[in-house]
């Protein structure tokens, strides 16, 4: 096993497992296709939704109990504030795909409804569904339940009822949060600062000769406006006013792990789903998850340079309505780019990867002679084999930013899509492009655009 500060694996598992799952697994029978509710021999893929208060005791937990009662194999689980409810907050409704043998069905819908409401099974969608405005990712922010001290006994807090309340602090700060609100501010504890504290001075000291320029230009202006120090955590709200200013870039606290999906969604929207959490003080040089010192030491610098935020933002709008196969592939660009990214400046190597500059090992061991060091091209690096358990044995080296982000979209422009869509960047949404009339008013705009800078062009020269 690895001994590294930061995130290790999890971000990969979040992004490309769930995404691979999508395509295998999770493309079962549809139950609901069959004459019958259920077939009669074999065992079904199922899509559960049910509405659980949250004010009850461990809802979610109960409902998970039930489940793996009846014998389900559970693919995903997504939460969001249910509809009805929205104002009040008080209730949540969950969405499970999961593989369940017929006969235990009537037996699972039974006990779920004697614990949760408006228990019902609904077919998958032919098409998949994304956010069209930023204001939409309020109803997007659906949770992938792994790598949680409350359900992974292999987590370092699982038997941490302290640690455990924390994390339900965090989560339910989250959950609550709309687009537009101030992000809360948090008072952490001393033992919290302690694992930061560690973190933060041991990988700062590598980062002057292992991270890319942009990277320590950005680090340097975080220390001086936003509470960057080895005795203090930055405040989410801070850190996303100076992002804003910059790139255009703001954070969204986050509960947990999002779908692949949903993440790359946020992207689309310059939004990045941040924790506020710390990891476990009894694993501080390894977190089974991202935590707030990933985020904060690993994302945020680079979301400050305008080259790096628009590549990241080109994912995520390649992702808006791709379909699964796209999406798994799309995941694997963003892990071995924004989180394990190398790049080559003034005739060396650097590190721009969240993931490689959040953790000390393996920022030490990717730019060491061991792994191969391959240049970065979207077809190769959407289909590379990635390791679970050990470091990466292959890095993909981008020339600059802005050559990757012009083979990226080049990447995306083969993407079959049902449809063409247009980002508005003043109104932060999408407009499908389906009828003549758009498409003329997109053109128009983007003349008017240009006869500005043609404008401008001749008053320079």
């Amino acid at each position: 096993m690895k001994s590294e500060v930061g995130t290790s694996q999890c971000r990969k598992q979040s992004l490309i497992e769930d995404a691979r799952k999508e395509v295998s697994e999770l493309t079962a029978s549809d139950p609901m296709a069959e004459t019958s509710d259920y077939p009669d021999e074999g065992s079904s893929a199922l899509n559960i939704i049910f509405t659980i208060r949250k004010h009850s005791a461990s809802p979610l937990s109960s409902s998970l109990k039930i489940l793996e009662k009846h014998g389900t194999i559970i693919h995903h689980i997504e939460t969001r504030p249910a509809g009805r409810y929205k104002k009040k907050g008080e209730e949540l409704e969950c969405f499970v795909k999961c593989l369940i043998h017929n006969s235990s069905i009537c037996s699972l819908l039974s006990s779920l409804k004697k614990i949760t409401d408006d228990v019902k099974v609904v077919k998958d969608q032919k098409s998949p569904s994304f956010p069209r405005k930023v204001q939409d990712l309020d109803m997007f922010q659906h949770l992938t339940v792994k790598f949680e001290p409350n359900f992974d006994k292999d987590h370092p807090g699982f038997g941490d009822q302290e640690y455990k309340k924390r994390r339900e602090h965090f989560a339910e700060l989250a959950l609550k949060y709309k687009e537009g609100n101030v992000i809360p501010g948090v008072e952490y504890t001393a033992e919290e600062i302690a694992t930061w504290r560690q973190v933060y001075k041991s990988l700062s000291s590598l980062y002057p000769n292992y991270a890319c320029k942009q990277y320590l230009d950005t680090f340097q202006q975080l220390e001086k406006y936003c509470g960057y120090t080895e005795n203090s955590i930055p405040q989410l709200q801070d850190v996303s006013n100076f992002l804003k200013e910059r790139t255009g870039y703001k954070l969204r606290p986050a509960a947990g792990l999002l779908s692949a999906r949903d993440f790359l969604a946020c992207l689309a929207f310059r939004v990045f789903p941040s924790t506020q959490y710390l990891r476990h003080p009894s694993a501080v040089m390894h977190s089974p998850e991202p935590d707030c010192c990933h985020e904060l030491l690993g994302h945020i610098p680079m979301l400050a340079d305008k080259e790096f935020a628009q590549f990241s933002q080109d994912i995520g709008l390649a992702s808006l309505g791709a379909s699964d196969e796209d999406i798994e592939k799309l995941s694997t660009l963003y892990w071995f780019t924004i989180e394990f990214g190398l790049c080559k400046q003034n005739g060396s190597v650097k590190a721009y990867g969240a993931g490689l500059l959040s953790s000390y090992g393996e920022l030490l061991y990717a730019l060491s002679n061991k792994p191969e060091l391959k240049p970065f091209d979207p077809e190769v690096t959407a289909i590379q084999p990635y390791q679970d358990n050990s470091f990466q044995p292959v890095y993909f080296v981008s020339e600059s930013f802005e050559d990757s982000k012009v083979k990226l979209r080049q990447y995306a422009v083969k993407m079959k899509k049902p449809f063409y869509f247009r980002y508005d960047p003043f109104t932060c949404s999408v407009e499908i492009l389906d009828s003549f009339q758009k498409v003329r008013t997109a053109l128009c705009q983007i003349k008017d655009e240009l006869r500005s800078l043609c404008s401008a062009l001749d008053n320079i020269c």
